[in-house]
C-alpha cells in the first residue's frame, strides 16, 4: 500500500526555490544538497493535501513556517560555500 502524504515543509521550499528562480538556476546536485540540508534543520509536517493546511493554521503560522524556511536555506547555503567538496 503505497500512501500519498508529504512534508508540508518540503511544498514550502520548493515553493520558495521556484519563487526565488533557483529552480532553473542552481545545479541539480547542488540544488538537492541544498534541500537536503534545509529540511534536516526544519520539523516535520505530514499532510495529505495542500487543502488540509487550510484548516490547521494558525493566524501567521505559515509566516512562521516560511521565516523558519528562510533562514535555514540562508544556513545551508553557507554551509555549501564554505564546504564547496561536500
Amino acid at each position: 500500500m503505497q500512501l500519498e502524504i508529504r512534508n508540508y515543509y518540503e511544498v514550502l521550499l520548493m515553493e520558495m526555490l521556484s519563487d526565488e528562480g533557483l529552480l532553473d538556476e542552481l545545479p541539480q546536485a547542488y540544488l538537492a544538497d541544498l534541500c537536503c540540508l534545509t529540511l534536516n534543520q526544519l520539523p516535520v509536517r505530514y499532510i495529505r493535501h495542500l487543502v488540509d493546511t487550510y484548516f490547521f493554521e494558525e493566524e501567521g503560522e505559515l509566516d512562521k513556517m516560511r521565516q523558519r524556511i528562510q533562514a535555514a536555506l540562508e544556513k545551508s547555503h553557507q554551509f555549501l560555500r564554505t564546504n564547496p567538496s561536500t
